[in-house]
C-alpha cells in the first residue's frame, strides 16, 4: 500500500505544472468531516476564486510526511502546506533542504525563514461551546471527549470547562481522552465506548475533540439521547436536531490565505480574526435559546475586547 500510495503522488506530481500550491493532509483523509476536511475547504474554495489548480496528499503513515513535502519540493509546489502539528518535524527538515520553495504548517511553529506557522487560540472558541454546553444541561454535568492526549487537546477541554463554569458555576465536567498515541485521533469506536461512559454518570452534552474517533462520539450520543457538539469543520448536518453546535475551527482560512502567498512567521488566528467560532444553522438553530445566544455573544465580545480572559493551557500548563 506504500508504494502504491507513493507511485500515485509520483504520478500527479510528474503531470503538475510548476508553482502550483500542494496540501499535505493529516492522518484521517480530507473527508474526515473536521480537521482535514475543513483544510480541503480552504484549497477549493482559493480554487474556485482563482481557477487555479492544486496538488494534495493524504498522509496514511506518518513516513510519508517528510516524504511527501520532499516529493513537492522537488517538483517546484509552492506553496506547500502542511495541515497538522505531526508534520512539524518533516517541514522543519525539507524546508531547510529547499531554502527557496514556500512552506506553510497548521498547529505548530516551526521557525525558518520560508515558513508561516498558522496556530490558533482554540480555547477562545471551545469557551463559547462551553457555555453553550452549561446552559443547555438539565443534568448539571457536561462532558468532553478528545483525542491524542496531548496539550493542544487540553487546550480545547481548559477552554471548554472555563466556559461552563462562566455559565454555571457549579457544572461538573467530564473528561476523557481517547488514548495516548496518533491511533487516538481514528478509533470512532473508543470514542462512543468513552461517551456512553459518560452517559451513564449523568452527563447530557458532550463536546467531541477527537478527530475521526469524533464521529463515534456523536453517533453515541445520539443513540443515548444527548447533545453533541462537533469540532472543527461545522458538524452539525451530521446528526441534525441532537447537534447543539459545533467549535469551527477556520482551517480553510489558514490554507487559503498560504495558497495566496506565505508570509513567513507566526499567524495566530482567535476570535477577533474570525479564526474559531460556534456553528449556527438549520440543524441546531432550535436547540440555541434566545438567552443562550446573547450570553454567547457577550462573552465573545468580552474575550475580544481583552475584559474576558481564557486561560491558554499551552502557556499555563494549567488550568488554574
Amino acid at each position: 500500500m506504500w508504494r502504491a500510495t507513493l507511485a500515485v503522488l509520483t504520478a500527479a506530481l510528474a503531470g503538475s505544472a510548476l508553482a502550483q500550491p500542494a496540501v499535505i493532509y493529516e492522518l484521517g483523509g480530507k473527508a474526515d468531516r473536521a480537521f482535514n476536511q475543513a483544510a480541503s475547504e480552504g484549497a477549493e474554495r482559493w480554487r474556485q476564486a482563482t481557477g487555479g489548480r492544486y496538488l494534495e496528499f493524504e498522509v496514511a503513515q506518518s513516513a510519508q510526511r517528510e516524504q511527501a513535502a520532499r516529493r513537492f519540493a522537488q517538483r517546484g509546489a509552492a506553496p506547500v502546506v502542511a495541515v497538522g502539528f505531526p508534520q512539524a518535524a518533516a517541514i522543519t527538515t525539507v524546508a531547510k533542504e529547499f531554502p527557496k520553495t514556500p512552506f506553510a504548517i497548521i498547529d505548530a511553529v516551526v521557525d525558518l525563514p520560508n515558513v508561516q506557522s498558522f496556530i490558533y487560540r482554540e480555547q477562545e472558541g471551545s469557551f463559547l461551546v462551553g457555555l453553550l454546553a452549561a446552559m443547555a444541561s438539565k443534568t448539571g454535568k457536561v462532558g468532553f471527549v478528545g483525542g491524542q492526549d496531548i496539550p493542544l487537546v487540553r487546550k480545547f477541554l481548559c477552554g471548554y470547562a472555563q466556559g461552563a463554569r462562566h455559565a454555571n458555576p457549579k457544572v461538573v465536567v467530564v473528561s476523557a481522552m481517547s488514548g495516548s498515541t496518533a491511533a487516538a485521533w481514528t478509533d470512532p469506536a473508543r470514542g462512543a465506548e468513552l461517551t456512553k461512559t459518560q452517559i451513564a454518570q449523568g452527563v447530557d452534552v458532550v463536546f467531541a475533540a477527537a478527530g475521526t474517533t469524533g464521529l463515534g462520539i456523536l453517533q453515541a450520543a445520539r443513540d443515548g439521547g444527548i447533545l453533541a457538539i462537533g469540532v472543527d469543520s461545522n458538524q452539525n448536518p451530521l446528526h441534525p436536531g441532537t447537534m447543539l453546535t459545533s467549535m469551527i475551527k477556520r482551517v480553510d482560512k489558514a490554507v487559503e490565505q498560504a495558497f495566496r502567498g506565505v508570509q513567513p512567521g507566526v499567524t495566530v488566528l482567535g476570535l477577533k480574526e474570525g479564526g474559531v467560532d460556534y456553528a449556527v444553522d438549520q440543524h441546531n438553530d432550535k436547540l440555541l435559546t434566545p438567552a443562550m445566544r446573547q450570553a454567547a455573544e457577550a462573552a465573545r465580545a468580552a474575550i475580544v475586547s481583552g475584559r474576558l480572559q481564557v486561560i491558554d493551557y499551552t502557556v499555563a500548563n494549567s488550568c488554574r
